[in-house]
């Protein structure tokens, strides 16, 4: 009966506590093998900047953070995925789409005239 208590309170704090934990690590893990080049990212660090470029075996990865300005870092720094390179399609895309309609709309007050 001495010994329960102590059990019941190792299980709460697995359950409450390193569960958790572990769950957090394998989703960062999985974000940091999904990035990919074109991604925009964060290290830990705080420099944001494009992958350009993965390099070693996949453990080094390259970022433009400016015009002609790349820096080597691990892939295990990076911190978070800012944005996906599909989504940065997808956003230029649906700018391009955007941006004709507004101007076939100006092109069609010009007829009216």
């Amino acid at each position: 009966m001495a010994l329960l208590l102590p059990l019941i309170v190792f299980i709460g704090m697995y359950f409450l506590i390193l569960r958790p934990q572990q769950k957090r690590m394998k989703e960062r893990e999985r974000m940091v093998r999904a990035a990919a080049i074109g991604d925009e990212v964060a290290t830990v660090g705080g420099v944001i900047g494009i992958i350009v470029a993965v390099e070693e075996g996949d453990a080094v990865v390259a970022l433009e953070v400016d015009e002609d300005v790349e820096l080597r870092v691990q892939r295990r720094s990076i911190g978070e995925i800012i944005t996906k390179s599909s989504d940065l399609q997808d956003d230029v895309a649906s700018d391009d789409v955007a941006s004709d309609d507004v101007a076939s709309d100006g092109d069609d007050d010009k007829n009216d005239d």
